[in-house]
């Protein structure tokens, strides 16, 4: 099995949804033993804002790429290889300024490609990256899940759930850990919450291993 760990927080060793992807990569790897492990940071290695240039490949343009062309296609080939190889992808999302941090937005955008990822047929879009599971570690300063109006304001769970299953992903769980801004009590309880999921989701795949 080959495993994708994602972190995107640009806080290093103070980042929340760091400590929640390193905890739920650990818990999977002890239920799945021999789980080969990928890393990618999008911090220390953040793709480029998408651009024309990287656009150009995926129009149909294969002649006459000039050489910052062809550099970042090598750029969005090897992420877009990297995600269709991994069986289960754990991704670290964090909550900025209501959406996700654009280090991920950018993978995003570099993965999203036509006849890779999806395809347009007569029905409409298909996602052709199926049969992954995906974690989001999700962490947030504030409490958004509890109200409509928190709800309305978040688009960072519901983004990822989004394009991930434009992208044919329908396996997608999430350890959350929100309200760790309100006070070390309120912290305290979000990460307890989120070990609870990080159990709960070790425990699954238990089950499925066996």
């Amino acid at each position: 099995m080959q495993l994708l760990h994602i972190d995107s927080a640009i806080t290093g060793q103070h980042s929340v949804s760091r400590q929640l992807t390193a905890r739920t990569v650990a818990a999977w790897v002890a239920a799945h033993p021999g789980t080969q492990v990928d890393y990618l940071d999008l911090v220390a290695e953040a793709p480029s804002h998408f651009t024309m240039d990287a656009m150009a490949p995926r129009t149909g343009q294969t002649e006459g790429l000039s050489e910052n062309q062809q550099r970042e296609n090598a750029v969005s080939e090897r992420l877009v290889a990297q995600f269709l190889a991994a069986d289960v992808i754990v991704v670290g999302a964090p909550f900025y300024n209501f959406g996700i941090p654009t280090q991920l937005k950018a993978w995003v955008d570099r993965i999203a490609q036509p006849g890779r990822t999806f395809r347009y047929g007569a029905s409409g879009p298909e996602g052709l990256a199926s049969g992954k599971t995906v974690i989001v570690a999700s962490s947030r300063g504030g409490v958004y899940s509890t109200s409509e109006g928190g709800r309305a304001m978040e688009h960072q769970e519901s983004y990822l759930q989004t394009v991930l299953g434009f992208f044919g992903v329908t396996d997608v769980r999430f350890v959350r850990a929100e309200g760790v801004a309100m006070g070390p009590e309120a912290k305290a309880q979000a990460l307890a919450g989120a070990e609870a999921d990080i159990q709960a989701h070790a425990a699954a795949a238990l089950a499925e291993a066996a």
